[in-house]
């Protein structure tokens, strides 16, 4: 498995698939989760994720800036495909690493699904507000000091 860190303009198109792919098949079929994911935000991101060797990608995220938020970094679009083998936490890991490096960046914010703040919270992320619905679901704003 390879992880990579790259902005839009250096994914392959294979890539982009891929990664849409991913997308689509874990929050739209896997999860019945109903909104748009092409918001534009790509064109900005980061992305973070892990392929093997036929290009496949297992594992994956987005990194990008607000302007309601401008020392955040938001995460997003967090999923893996391959649960238990330690991806997503790697996936995080290199997110972190990643939003270190963007200049003006005092934390990572992300909303959470309410089943998974436990996972971010072992990763650091602590809970900045009450339960909220997005997407029909519930979900937790959290935030990570950089």
């Amino acid at each position: 498995m390879t992880i990579s860190v790259k902005s839009f303009g250096e994914l392959s198109g294979a890539e982009v698939y891929e990664i849409l792919k991913a997308r689509y098949d874990v929050f739209a079929v896997e999860r019945r989760i109903c909104y748009p994911d092409m918001d534009n935000v790509d064109y900005e991101a980061l992305h973070v994720f892990a392929k093997d060797d036929t290009g496949l990608v297992h594992a994956y995220l987005r990194l990008y800036r607000d302007a309601a938020e401008p020392s955040a970094v938001h995460m997003g679009r967090v999923l893996t495909r391959r649960h238990g083998l330690g991806l997503g936490r790697q996936v995080v890991e290199a997110g972190i690493r990643a939003a270190r490096d963007i200049p003006g960046a005092r934390s990572i914010v992300l909303h959470s699904q309410q089943y998974c703040s436990g996972f971010y919270s072992k990763m650091g992320f602590d809970i900045t507000s009450d339960i909220f619905e997005e997407a029909g679901i519930p979900h937790l704003r959290m935030e990570l000091q950089l």
